[in-house]
């Protein structure tokens, strides 16, 4: 069963540590890279400045984190950011995040709008965000390393 719960700071280790294994695993499945991932992806410390900054919630299964959603909500423009959302693939194909998603859209019920960005070459993510409902809206290019990210929306 799926706990999902605000995170904490006692929780930023663990959330680094599932989040690197999480974005090396498909790293290592899409680009031939052993690690990769997002800007502080791997750090405690980024965490919890993100506890500070965001809605971050943990997910748990068994009395173990093994996910993570990071939320911006704007209330007044109707919408929400997911900055990120993050699996352990020891948990994955299993409908967490399925059940995630729907925990996102009873949580925030004012948000009309949601939107998301991923990597192109993650074509795992792509398949299950337009299974969800949600648009490719664009592209753009990351100025750090240069690859595009996918933009999309979902609106209802």
């Amino acid at each position: 069963m799926l706990t999902i719960s605000f995170a904490n700071p006692q929780d930023a280790a663990r959330l680094a540590d599932v989040q690197k294994r999480t974005f090396d695993d498909d790293a290592r499945l899409y680009q031939n890279k052993e690690e990769d991932g997002p800007p502080g992806y791997d750090s405690a410390d980024w965490q919890t400045e993100q506890m500070n900054n965001a809605h971050y919630y943990k997910l748990t299964a068994e009395d173990n984190i093994i996910g993570g959603m990071i939320i911006f909500p704007s209330p007044a423009a109707g919408e929400c950011h997911l900055g990120r959302i993050f699996i352990d693939p020891l948990h994955q194909n299993q409908g967490y995040g399925q059940e995630s998603f729907r925990f996102l859209f009873q949580t925030y019920p004012a948000a009309r709008k949601w939107t998301l960005d991923t990597p192109s070459w993650a074509l795992r993510n792509h398949y299950f965000y337009e299974k969800l409902g949600f648009v490719r809206t664009g592209k753009v290019t990351d100025e750090v390393d240069g690859e595009f990210i996918i933009e999309y929306e979902r609106v209802r």
